[in-house]
């Protein structure tokens, strides 16, 4: 297709679907009843009397609906099929050669991006959601629960350990109505509309932004952090300050851990080996605090460091050499390893691919 047929089509595509609200409640009205006349139109909607003749001539003339000389004048519908049928071909031409056209943009692997629109941050939340393979944080009004409730159910499925806070709490569903355990590992709700909507996936993978850039009466602007070191930023404010004062529990899955498991979060790998007992081994892929770098520390822990406010979390891992090492969280300052990707296990390190 040339440039100028392909602009024509893209023009004649947008003439055929630039309806305004009139012409909507109108073309629908007509479509349920099958003819109309302009008064009952104008008694079954809210359009005016002297604007429903104005209104049919524009359906008509875009071919949506035939117009019958009568006294009264009838607007009689047309099958949609066939109404729409030119442009249902000239749509998937259009599909076919735009496609043709498009370059697909660069993905960094390290990015961080302001995004505009409620539509754009609801696709990155849903993205951040089915990219967790093993940690999901979130943070959710109620509405958006509802709405990602099934993606949530598979990552459930699919073994990803989700921490999940509701917010604000009056509006939390009520447990026993709703089965938190279905869709987080752990629930809680969290008091107050300033909390903000946040996804983790992996503690690389986050989006944030404020309840009121999803309503559609506010400016909307998300942040998104996307294989971004700066991500840590998003898991860290989860962990220490609003996963910490989101007090009342929801939901929690009780059934027992199986292992070997993988963290991003020291927080949530520590609160895990506490609960669970016994001894553990770990592989760590980290860097080092002091000379900076890729390290991987392998051994038995000997060591857990947690703080019943939840704000600090730490582990100490001998290795096979006897060397103690000291692992925390991202940015990580009192301990050797800044801790990246820990693996846990019950007999023996973890084996990883390195």
């Amino acid at each position: 297709m040339a440039s100028d047929e392909l602009r024509s089509t893209v023009e004649r595509v947008g003439d055929r679907f630039n309806l305004g609200e009139y012409e909507i409640d109108a073309y629908l009205t007509v479509l349920e009843h099958g003819q109309l006349t302009a008064s009952e139109i104008a008694d079954r909607t809210d359009i005016p009397q002297p604007r429903v003749y104005d209104t049919v001539r524009s359906l008509s003339d875009r071919g949506l609906v035939e117009l019958r000389e009568s006294r009264p004048m009838k607007v009689v519908a047309i099958d949609p099929g066939e109404a729409f049928d030119d442009v249902q071909s000239s749509l998937e031409q259009m599909i076919d050669e735009l496609e043709a056209r498009y370059t697909a943009p660069a993905r960094d692997t390290e990015a961080v991006s302001l995004v505009k629109s409620r539509s754009t941050i609801l696709r990155y939340l849903e993205e951040v959601i089915d990219a967790a393979e093993y940690e999901l944080s979130l943070s959710l009004t109620p509405g958006l629960l509802t709405r990602f409730e099934d993606e949530l159910r598979a990552a459930i499925d699919a073994g990803v350990s989700v921490d999940l806070i509701v917010t604000p709490a009056t509006e939390a569903p009520d447990p026993d109505e709703f089965d938190y355990r279905e869709v987080a590992t752990t629930a809680r709700a969290r008091r107050g509309i300033t909390t903000p909507v946040i996804a983790v996936a992996d503690g690389n993978y986050s989006v944030y932004a404020t309840q009121d850039a999803l309503r559609d009466d506010q400016d909307r602007y998300g942040v998104i952090f996307n294989r971004s070191s700066l991500g840590f930023l998003v898991s860290g404010f989860f962990g220490t300050v609003l996963w910490t004062t989101a007090e009342r529990t929801l939901g929690e899955d009780g059934s027992k851990r199986t292992y070997p498991r993988k963290y991003a979060s020291i927080r949530r790998c520590v609160k895990d080996l506490m609960e669970d007992g016994g001894e553990f081994y770990a592989t760590i892929e980290g860097r080092d605090v002091d000379v900076g770098g890729t390290r991987i520390v392998r051994g038995r822990v000997l060591d857990i460091s947690f703080e019943v406010s939840e704000e600090v979390a730490s582990l100490t891992v001998e290795t096979e050499s006897g060397e103690e090492v000291t692992v925390g969280g991202r940015v990580a300052a009192l301990e050797d390893i800044e801790g990246h990707e820990i693996h846990i296990g019950r007999d023996e390190p973890p084996t990883i691919e390195e």
